[in-house]
């Protein structure tokens, strides 16, 4: 498969256009095959989808169908618009969107009063609906005070108080099944993207480690690799930043959702506690401050001097173990079973190659100063990736004082 895809990637290699075409459909392949396969934030996104188209037909066949009312249309624009990321998201902008709709139709209305011309209403009106739209207090959803006004005097009936009152009318009616749809049906509770941001970027942690564990070993060490290990640990911010968001969604999401109405969502019930943020963090930095120090000591034009020899390879071996150790953090993060926990298979090995690095670290001091410093740093750092990535006391700078 991988032999097929670096076929692609070369015919593909100077083709832009049809490479970005092929690669967006090979993502929404994988978008699919996602949602297929089981939950997760493709199939969330589905569900949402098909949510919001819902609300709009259950908001037309009321408005439209039921109350027979010519000026239907607002009601499932309204509906369509208010199913969003999370209950409380949806219930605060369906405020602001009405109080926007309110203040569109109202200023429509006076300025077709005013001119007694459809034309120089909206030459009146929408400046400053624009303007308004803007105010903080709208949010996102100001720009609807335009669109409304652009409805009401476009659509070639008299503007009254009776068409105006219709319109808020629709809109509220919009509002209350949009929202009543996003709680009551399937409520969005994003408690599962932080455990799959948490368990991608011990991943992808792990991936990074092995990366540079293999080219250290085969002494493919140049500017080319440290140029690779840095952008996959810029990478890792990204993915932290992503982190973030989905803890801020996940706690949105829990805001006027009761207890029933999780449970109906059938999606798990706990979120890893933020201090596994703040661990991972430190993961993501430690492992930026290596490449970094990789970076510079393969720097022809730099003085610090990378080691060779035996203690390199031992110091691949380490940083294979840490990415092993990552790999099985995120099978538990996303609930695996790993058998025994990776400290426990490894704590010997560890602690006979962090002694083995001390002592290629006192061998290298009569190399000279800088290849020692760097030497030094790497294993410092190695020292606190593995003590962040397998908790006390198995970390080897403990192991060693024992």
């Amino acid at each position: 498969m991988s032999a097929v895809t670096h076929t692609l990637r070369e015919a593909l290699r100077g083709r832009r256009p049809v490479a970005a075409v092929w690669w967006e459909a090979c993502a929404v392949g994988r978008a699919v095959r996602a949602a297929w396969r089981g939950p997760g934030r493709e199939r969330d996104l589905i569900v949402q989808s098909l949510k919001a188209a819902g609300a709009a037909l259950i908001a037309w066949a009321v408005a439209g169908v039921w109350l027979d009312d010519p000026m239907a249309l607002m009601a499932p624009w309204v509906a369509l618009v208010l199913v969003q990321a999370t209950v409380y998201s949806s219930v605060r902008q369906a405020g602001q969107q009405f109080t926007a709709i309110c203040v569109g139709a109202l200023l429509a209305s006076a300025a077709q009063a005013i001119t007694e011309d459809n034309t120089g209403a909206l030459v009146l009106s929408l400046p400053v609906l624009m303007l308004a739209a803007n105010w903080s207090r709208f949010g996102r959803q100001g720009i609807y005070a335009a669109t409304t006004a652009v409805f009401v005097l476009a659509s070639g009936t008299a503007v009254s108080a009776a068409a105006v009152g219709h319109r808020v009318g629709q809109a509220a009616l919009g509002a209350v099944v949009g929202v009543a749809v996003n709680a009551l049906v399937l409520p969005p509770i994003h408690l599962r993207d932080v455990r799959e941001n948490l368990a991608a970027l011990a991943r992808e942690a792990g991936g990074l480690l092995h990366s540079v564990a293999d080219d250290l070993r085969e002494t493919r060490w140049d500017a080319q690799s440290a140029a690779d290990w840095s952008r996959q640990a810029a990478w890792l911010e990204r993915r932290l930043d992503a982190l973030y968001s989905a803890r801020s969604w996940s706690r949105e999401s829990l805001r006027l959702t009761s207890g029933p109405l999780r449970r109906l969502h059938r999606g798990p019930t706990v979120v890893p506690p933020e201090d596994e943020d703040r661990r991972w963090s430190r993961v993501t930095g430690n492992l930026t401050a290596l490449t970094r120090t990789l970076a510079v000591a393969a720097d022809e034009h730099r003085t610090p001097a990378p080691p060779d020899g035996p203690v390199l390879d031992l110091y691949a071996r380490l940083l294979r173990l840490i990415g092993d150790a990552c790999r099985a953090e995120a099978g538990r993060l996303v609930g695996e079973r790993t058998g025994a926990g990776p400290e426990a298979a490894t704590e010997e090995t560890m602690e006979e190659l962090h002694r083995r690095l001390q002592e290629g670290l006192r061998e290298h001091a009569g190399q000279g100063a800088a290849r020692t410093a760097v030497l030094g740093t790497l294993l410092l750092q190695a020292e606190n990736l593995w003590a962040e990535v397998v908790p006390e006391p198995h970390a080897p700078d403990q192991a060693a004082e024992q």
